[in-house]
């Protein structure tokens, strides 16, 4: 299909769009050719776009109809201008095509005519020498327009006269862009498709003045906004750099160290204390724990008058004038800042608190507290121990076990506003600032093998008792052979755990565990008992004794005389507590064994019963054995032991020759969820073989029922009773002293022992059978009926206690 001719129209003759409907068409007579004029149409006005001067690289006027159907050919390419005119690429050169004929025809005219025009006061601008034509292909059947080339655009409300002709510059002249010209090469080709140039009809006096793009704001413009952004934002950074540089260089240590003051004063930390557990019996039965209280603080600054708030507080409290005002007085924190938070006195009843509260007094204010409450007062409290004004625990289980029942303290800080001073209150929570809060973990409790209602009768029949024989101090204690529980531990003298500041330290001390003594003839059941194990005697062995005997420059004898050549039987030794048949039996024995099986029946180590501060004993290596230690070890005086030391050896013989660590502790109850841990098993180990130790027991029994024996008075009515005296000497500071240190320690039924028990006490005269036996004698009986164990259903052997 052959291409149709420009001048062919489509649909007719239209007005070619962006040319104005009141100009001849280009083909009617006295119509200017386009390229005669400068601007013209609304096509050339889209050519400036608000993102620069542009125009199009081709016109639509020189577009092919054939050309680019398949894109807008209103929609021409934009070329950028230099300076409002096109890139300037190359001059012509002289081979190509000649200037289009109207610009010629305009030539000739202006040569022939100079001074007619001069005349009448028209002027017109040499034609620039650098108009140039681009080396784009004119598109054929179309005539372009000519060379680049700038126009004045006449005001239309002035007449013809006032208009220029084209070619000549004005003031207000706007430079446009011309089509592009020829490329090299191709200037025959443009020069012979190029249609012969139509004469112009019409004056130019006479055309209407093409419309004047205005020029876009200045604002509108991308790269005017690009820029200003830009410098805006630079500007924003350098301003916080440099507020940086000054925070961090600039300001001085005085200046931060005051800006953390001020931080500091505004805020107020308390401690919240973590409900402590409670000490609790093996039934449950409650031995201490925390009562509801108030402690009393104050806010140094807000003090007006220290002296006269400490002389009204001191009798409410119980605290000195002075200490009140030191506390009271200004200070500083460690961490920085005004002290604002100090306790004056915890652990305050209610009804006090509340009466100080009503005073009313700057800066004095009270709170939620707790204070330690023991029901029984005196009840186990050598064993329970007691706590501080902060609730830590001081002595006995409360500090033993301080960590476990303690819990751990909560903290809130708070930021606070302006005090109020007229009520001398502290400053209010500010809502909404800085707040921290950590609750306190509640402490766990402790649940004691001690039985409330036996500690009760230990301790009542241990006091009277004591107090009958004159001794300075005494201790009972009741174990459970099966499982080594600590059923009873008592002291003398007893104190009140509520108020033990009122008593001394030696009167607070638990005596069966930190006081330590010969244990004097309670030691002969051990040596008795190793011998029979060993084989070196048996129970129908016979010993001879005498007045007396002499090792290593010390003399022994006993306390009931005998003639030389008497002979004892192994229950006679026992029953008549014999220093010599014992040193015989020791002799035979050996210092090594001896020394093996103290070890085996718990002496010279703590126990680990749970109590703090408990002493280990001492014990005479063999290495150290000197020649009088041959007589003084078998018989307990070179020996030092506590009374749970040796209370647990003896529960070793009652339990078939298997020793039983003694223990306090029966469980902890979590204070977060209750949940119960048992305590651990205790160490068990063996001592004596079952058979060894039930015909030990059985000879112990000669102590007890036999005529003559040392602890007649540690019977029971009913119950068959095994057991041995003591009489020792007290150990102070490493030095004897000149008291005695008597004791008993039996078990019952002696059939089938269920409870062991032992008594010591430090008396200025006496024996253990005189002064801890009859003691014994009650506690057994007493905690045989507790227990309802039924009394033994056979009579004790008949002893023969000599030969």
């Amino acid at each position: 299909m052959s291409p149709r001719a420009d001048e062919t129209p489509r649909r007719g003759r239209e007005p070619r769009r962006g040319a104005s409907r009141d100009l001849p068409p280009a083909d009617e007579p006295g119509r200017e050719d386009d390229r005669t004029r400068g601007f013209g149409g609304i096509g050339d006005a889209r050519a400036y776009t608000p993102r620069g001067r542009t125009v199009r690289e081709g016109d639509q006027r020189t577009r092919s109809p054939r050309a680019g159907r398949d894109t807008d050919p209103f929609r021409p390419a934009l070329q950028v201008l230099d300076g409002g005119r096109p890139a300037r690429t190359r001059r012509r050169e002289p081979e190509e095509a000649p200037p289009p004929p109207q610009r010629r025809a305009r030539e000739e005219r202006e040569t022939r005519e100079p001074k007619g025009r001069a005349a009448r006061g028209t002027t017109r601008a040499a034609p620039a020498e650098d108009d140039e034509w681009d080396d784009a292909p004119r598109r054929p059947g179309r005539t372009t327009a000519g060379a680049a080339r700038t126009r004045s655009t006449a005001n239309p409300r002035r007449g013809a006269a006032a208009r220029t002709e084209p070619g000549a510059r004005t003031g207000r002249e706007r430079k446009v862009a011309a089509p592009p010209g020829p490329r090299r090469g191709t200037a025959g080709r443009a020069a012979k498709a190029a249609p012969p140039s139509r004469p112009a009809s019409r004056p130019a006096s006479r055309r209407p003045a093409p419309p004047v793009p205005a020029e876009p704001p200045k604002l509108a413009n991308s790269t005017r906004r690009l820029r200003l952004g830009t410098v805006l934002a630079l500007a924003l950074f350098v301003t916080i750099g440099v507020r940086l540089v000054v925070l961090q260089v600039v300001e001085t240590p005085a200046s931060a160290q005051s800006l953390a003051e001020q931080r500091q004063n505004r805020l107020t930390d308390v401690t919240l204390p973590a409900p402590r557990g409670s000490i609790l019996d093996s039934s449950g039965a409650v031995l201490a724990h925390s009562v509801e209280a108030r402690y009393i603080y104050a806010d140094p600054e807000l003090v007006t008058n220290a002296p006269a708030t400490a002389a009204k507080l001191s009798p409410l409290l119980g605290v000195p004038s002075s200490r009140l005002v030191a506390l009271m007085a200004k200070k500083k924190r460690p961490g920085g800042g005004a002290s604002r938070f100090e306790y004056l006195a915890r652990g305050i009843d209610i009804a006090v608190a509340d009466r100080i509260t009503g005073m009313k007094l700057p800066g004095i204010g009270a709170d939620r507290d707790e204070r330690r409450d023991v029901p029984g007062a005196d009840l186990a409290a050598n064993l329970i121990g007691f706590t501080g004004e902060d609730h830590f625990g001081l002595e006995g289980i409360e500090a033993r076990y301080d960590d476990l029942l303690r819990g751990t303290d909560g903290k809130r800080v708070f930021e606070r506003g302006n005090p109020d001073v007229k009520n001398g209150m502290l400053a209010k929570e500010i809502p909404g600032g800085y707040s921290s809060y950590r609750p306190a973990a509640p402490g766990s409790s402790i649940q004691l093998t001690i039985e409330r209602d036996l500690q009760f009768e230990v301790q009542r029949i241990l006091s009277r008792q004591m107090e009958r024989v004159n001794a300075t101090i005494g201790a009972a204690v009741v174990l459970d052979v099966r499982t080594g529980e600590v059923l009873a531990q008592a002291s003398y003298p007893p104190y009140n755990a509520a108020k033990p500041f009122d008593f001394k330290p030696t009167e607070r001390e638990d005596v069966a565990s930190s006081v330590i003594a010969d244990p004097g003839s309670t030691h002969k059941a051990f040596t008795i008992g190793a011998a029979l194990q060993e084989g070196v005697i048996k129970p129908d062995s016979t010993v001879t004794v005498g007045p007396g005997m002499i090792l290593g420059g010390k003399g022994f004898t006993d306390t009931h005389r005998f003639d030389a050549g008497t002979k004892l039987t192994i229950p006679g030794v026992l029953a008549y507590s014999s220093n010599i048949g014992t040193i015989r039996i020791g002799q035979k024995l050996g210092k090594e064994k001896l020394y093996e099986y103290q070890r085996r029946f718990g002496l010279g180590e703590a126990t680990n019963e749970g109590m703090p501060g408990e002493a280990s004993g001492r014990l005479l290596t063999p290495n150290e054995w000197s020649g009088s230690a041959w007589g003084s070890v078998p018989i307990g005086m070179s020996v030092d032991a506590t009374l749970i030391q040796m209370a647990a050896g003896y529960a070793a013989i009652a339990n078939d020759g298997t020793y039983i660590q003694p223990r306090l502790i029966k469980a902890t109850i979590s204070g977060k969820d209750g949940s119960v841990t048992p305590a651990p098993a205790p160490v068990t180990r063996e001592v004596l073989s079952p058979e060894v130790a039930s015909q030990l027991r059985t000879m112990m029994e000669s102590v007890v029922d036999s005529k003559g024996g040392t602890g007649g008075k540690a019977a029971v009515a009913g119950y068959r009773v095994s057991g041995k005296t003591g009489t020792g000497k007290m150990l102070v500071e490493g030095q004897y002293t000149k008291h005695n240190a008597g004791s008993f320690i039996g078990m019952a039924p002696a059939d089938n022992p269920r409870f062991v028990i032992g008594v010591f006490a430090d008396v200025p005269d006496g024996t253990g059978g005189d002064v801890a036996a009859p003691a014994f004698s009650e506690m057994m009986a007493s905690a045989l009926r507790h227990h309802l164990v039924p009394p033994s259903g056979t009579e004790p052997p008949t002893f023969k206690l000599k030969q």
